[in-house]
């Protein structure tokens, strides 16, 4: 039957899934740290991953729609939790474990993913104030000297940009 293709199907996306979990935890560390190589790096093997996930979730809807079909389950109540109360038995429960996996990996990854975009926009305004600090450091200041004379500074103290968002 279609089960099998179904329960290896989500079991592999699940795989994938705790492989972007991974990364995603990683990544906070990596943004906390600013390293640019190491943030695209990162990217590109999210990028990777999420594209391999939207393959394996396409096969998913099919593979789950053709059961369901089978199992006489309406269009509109195709979901992994009926299936699975559908087909009872072994199959049943391997479904249901697999839906329960996924469900709670992408919580987590949800809950990652808003931690990361803080630090990413913490990040942002850090690096903003530091290329502020730079071109003020750069362009010097005007000062007034003796006789009402400019003087141009070309030296001021920078500001230290905290590691930490």
């Amino acid at each position: 039957m279609n089960a099998e293709r179904l329960i290896l199907n989500l079991e592999e996306l699940t795989k994938q899934y705790r492989l972007l979990l991974d990364l995603v935890r990683k990544e906070k560390q990596i943004l906390i740290d600013a390293n640019v190589e190491l943030i695209n790096e990162s990217n590109l093997q999210k990028e990777v991953l999420v594209s391999k996930i939207q393959e394996l979730d396409a096969l998913r809807i099919s593979f789950a729609n053709e059961l369901a079909q089978k199992l006489n389950i309406p269009n509109n109540e195709v979901r992994l939790l009926n299936i699975s109360r559908q087909l009872g038995g072994a199959d049943g429960d391997k479904l249901r474990s697999q839906h329960a996996a996924l469900e709670l990996i992408i919580k987590r990854l949800s809950e990652l993913n808003k931690e990361n975009s803080i630090y990413a926009e913490s990040a942002l305004r850090n690096v903003g104030h530091a290329l502020d600090n730079i071109k003020e450091t750069l362009m010097g200041q005007k000062t007034y000297q003796n006789k009402g004379k400019y003087q141009q500074s070309g030296e001021k103290s920078g500001h230290l940009v905290s590691k930490e968002a």
